[in-house]
């Protein structure tokens, strides 16, 4: 294949005597991630769009950064997490820039709750409010940090957990940010990482950042992220569950708790302005939280609906609605006397109109009214969604639903959802669904798309930029289909690069199929799961990943392996940071996760050698928006099983798989429990997408592979 000039470069610079390989000591020059880099230069070149699958070890990161500094093109790189945006900015563009030689600037820029905000801390300062003692002591850490800092970034924060109470007392959202308004604009840190991003050549955001500029355009500040010639999207396999976030409309407890604090706050410099705010104020909190008490009889997650069939929560959702109209009568006529005043005033008829659009059983289709009747670029109620999805964007975490397997008779064209499916199809508007979300103190309520890719394919087109969407699991048996249907892309007409790993899968790793063990809707199936692995976790000495399709698996697994020889960690029972140090420091550990640890986690060397799944991950049927977008697919005429369930599945197995070997020296057992992976025709596809790792049923070859002894296997298992 002919490789353009700058394909050529990057292809250059990543061989060996080149240049990657002069200034980096442990670098070793890899084919697939050359050719990968040559593709990428090649979209960059043409301003076209790449997909590209790069399996683990492929050395992906590299792979792109060289033809994006080569290029001299503005680019945008977007991360799936802060973590990897971290890592990404503070680590590896550095060591490639320097290493081409390349003098150029660059940017981190994250969602406006990574930041400091000058004018909450001075209101928090006058509040002097605090949950405990130790919340006043870490208040005084972060004032004194605010003297200090230049970035004013929360990441050089230490000792302060994620999910403190504290950060929203002293961060901005979308909604309670006063903009030019605000006393402290010309200090704005939120301002100042924008200026540097619109200067820089190369800028690291993550999917929230890049998805709420797509979605807003228009942030307090105008448009969030400055124009690209080109856009790397890494660990692109979340975006569009991502995207229908972001093009969706949220409602939850905390901002409105925050609303009705901050207009109490906003007070103090309006003279008068108390006597009428205080008690509309008061009642918004009892409101709220006299919704979430009415909907304690109601399952933790369904439908609009579902939650129609409970008449105090119904008449709980009318008082929250008036009580933000109360509000906002009384906020009117104070609303000019004081910046802080007149934004409490706009969020609490947003809210209002949000909540109403919401609460209605019988959906309105005026443009007006109905977010959803327009073109999503329009969308002005999207800022709505930092009550939902940017309260995750400070970490670069999204909610996830816990995933639970299809049902026994769940065949292609079916999924046995009972009430909750008729709910979820009665309930979608032929282009979105509204649901609830339960937590243990507070609620979400939303409404999503369940279709982006129209709106993603028109933001791709308006930009003239070139695209690149790369990840470890993106293909679904060797095609991308899937993934780019999602996209809005065509399938037929689309490049696409599968870079396969450099690792040694024959020697490196073993996949194990337990035979015997019964159907996995059987009563008994948990337990005869246990029995199976418990052979794998002797011959290992522990060092285990156990994967769950569902929480109360991993519940039951969890007290049959209580007391074991083997240090077990749970799921749920400290800070998923906190149990992988664990695990790790444990040496022969065993944790059990579910959803959330089939990727972004990296433990490399001997500490984790076995990665069990107990089920073939397929969606959960009580989840609203995974119901509703099987209904869609039907009334297009086609089968969910096929063209939803199934790829979904695949890509998250795959995920799951890929926390097995994450280094060319490392070792272990991938073992796959479920019986239909062999036992059902769709079993082949998930078998194809995974890496050529060498199969077996037999227990006594687990033992020889980590006795080093090349066992002897059946040939195709």
């Amino acid at each position: 294949m002919n490789s353009s000039r700058l394909g050529v470069a990057s292809r250059a610079a990543l061989s060996e005597g080149g240049d990657l390989a002069r200034a980096l000591p442990a670098f070793a020059p890899r084919p697939a991630q050359q050719d990968l880099s040559a593709a990428i230069a090649d979209a960059f070149e043409t301003r076209g769009v790449l997909l590209a699958e790069a399996g683990t070890g492929t050395g992906k990161t590299f792979a792109y950064l060289v033809p994006a500094i080569l290029s001299g093109l503005k680019t945008i790189i977007s991360t799936g997490t802060r973590a990897l945006q971290d890592q990404l900015y503070h680590r590896d563009l550095p060591r490639v820039r320097d290493a081409l030689g390349k003098g150029m600037k660059t940017a981190l820029l994250k969602g406006r709750a990574n930041y400091l905000c000058h004018y909450r801390l001075q209101q928090a300062k006058g509040e002097g409010r605090f949950p405990s003692r130790e919340h006043a002591a870490q208040f005084q850490r972060i004032v004194a940090w605010a003297g200090r800092t230049r970035m004013g970034d929360l990441a050089e924060m230490d000792g302060i957990a994620e999910d403190s109470p504290l950060w929203p007392m002293v961060t901005s959202t979308a909604e309670n940010c006063l903009g030019s308004e605000c006393p402290f604009f010309s200090e704005c840190f939120v301002v100042q990482a924008r200026q540097r991003a619109q200067a820089a050549d190369i800028v690291v955001v993550n999917h929230h950042l890049l998805l709420a500029d797509l979605a807003l355009k228009q942030e307090g500040f105008g448009e969030i992220l400055p124009g690209a010639q080109a856009f790397v999207v890494d660990e692109a396999h979340q975006l569009p569950d991502l995207a229908a976030q972001f093009f969706g409309e949220s409602i939850s407890a905390r901002p409105l708790v925050e609303l009705a604090r901050d207009a109490v706050s906003e007070c103090k410099t309006s003279p008068g302005a108390l006597a009428v705010v205080q008690e509309p104020a008061r009642a918004l909190e009892h409101a709220v939280r006299g919704l979430r008490a009415a909907m304690d009889d109601l399952p933790v997650r369904a439908t609009r609906l579902r939650a129609a069939e409970l008449p105090a929560a119904e008449e709980a959702l009318l008082a929250l609605e008036q009580a933000l109209a109360d509000l906002h009568a009384a906020l009117l006529p104070v609303r000019e006397s004081a910046p802080g005043l007149d934004s409490c005033t706009a969020r609490a008829k947003e809210f209002e109109l949000r909540l109403r659009r919401w609460r209605e059983l019988a959906p309105r289709t005026d443009e007006e009214t109905d977010p959803f009747a327009g073109d999503f670029a329009d969308f002005d109620a999207v800022p709505a969604l930092a009550s939902g999805a940017l309260d995750e964007a400070r970490d670069g975490r999204a909610a996830t639903s816990v995933v639970a397997p299809v049902p026994v008779g769940a065949g292609p064209g079916q999924i046995a959802g009972g009430e909750d499916e008729n709910n979820a199809q009665a309930d979608s508007d032929a282009d979105s669904v509204r649901w609830y979300e339960l937590t243990a103190k507070g609620f979400r309520l939303t409404r999503t798309p369940l279709d982006v890719a129209g709106p993603l394919a028109r933001h791709r087109v308006q930009s003239q930029a070139a695209w690149v969407f790369t990840s470890a699991t993106l293909a679904v048996g060797g095609r991308f289909e899937h993934f780019a249907i999602k996209l809005g892309l065509s399938a037929a007409r689309t490049p696409t690069l599968l870079a396969p790993s450099p690792f040694d899968w024959p020697q490196q790793a073993l996949c194990y199929l337990p035979r015997d063990l019964p159907d996995p809707m059987a009563r008994n199936y948990t337990e005869a799961v246990v029995a199976a692995i418990r052979p794998v976790l002797e011959a290992s000495n522990g060092r285990a990943f156990v994967l769950f399709a569902s929480h109360r698996a991993l519940r039951e697994v969890a007290e049959l392996l209580r007391g074991g020889p083997w240090p077990l960690f749970v799921q749920g029972e400290a800070p998923r940071g906190v149990l992988l140090e664990r695990f790790r420091e444990s040496g022969n550990g065993v944790l059990l996760g579910a959803a959330s640890f089939r990727e972004g986690v990296d433990v490399a060397g001997d500490a984790l050698s076995v990665v069990v799944i107990d089920k073939l991950p397929f969606g959960a049927p009580d989840d609203p928006v995974f119901e509703a977008r099987l209904d869609a697919v039907r009334r297009r005429g086609g089968n969910p099983f096929r063209d939803e369930q199934l790829p979904q599945a695949v890509i998250a197995l795959k995920q799951g798989a890929g926390r097995l070997i994450r280094s060319e020296s490392d070792r272990g057992v991938l073992v796959l429990c479920d019986p239909r992976i062999l036992g059902r025709s769709y079993g082949r596809l998930f078998l194809d997408s995974l890496p050529p790792l060498p199969r077996t049923r037999r227990v006594e070859d687990v033992g020889a592979f980590f006795a080093q002894v090349p066992p002897s296997l059946e040939s195709g298992a």
